[in-house]
């Protein structure tokens, strides 16, 4: 676990977390971008529902917390 930020903008996740290929990556993006420009926690998911935090949530955390977040900001691996 990192409390040291990647070198890439929050507004892009790890392609380990969200692959280029992902078929609904451009909604994810949307969504996630939206929850971002509103300071919001997160969002829900275009294709299942689910609530998922925002990289900007997960950077004011200050910390990885090891679970593997789609938006986290630490992860560079």
């Amino acid at each position: 676990m990192s409390d040291e930020l990647a070198d890439r903008p929050l507004t892009q996740p790890h392609p380990s977390r969200l692959p280029p290929t992902h078929p609904g990556r451009e909604g994810i993006l949307a969504a996630h971008a939206a929850a971002l420009a509103a300071g919001e926690a997160g969002y829900l998911d275009p294709g299942t529902g689910l609530f998922v935090l925002s990289a900007g949530f997960l950077a004011r955390r200050g910390t990885c917390c090891g679970r593997g977040c789609r938006h986290c900001p630490y992860v560079d691996d």
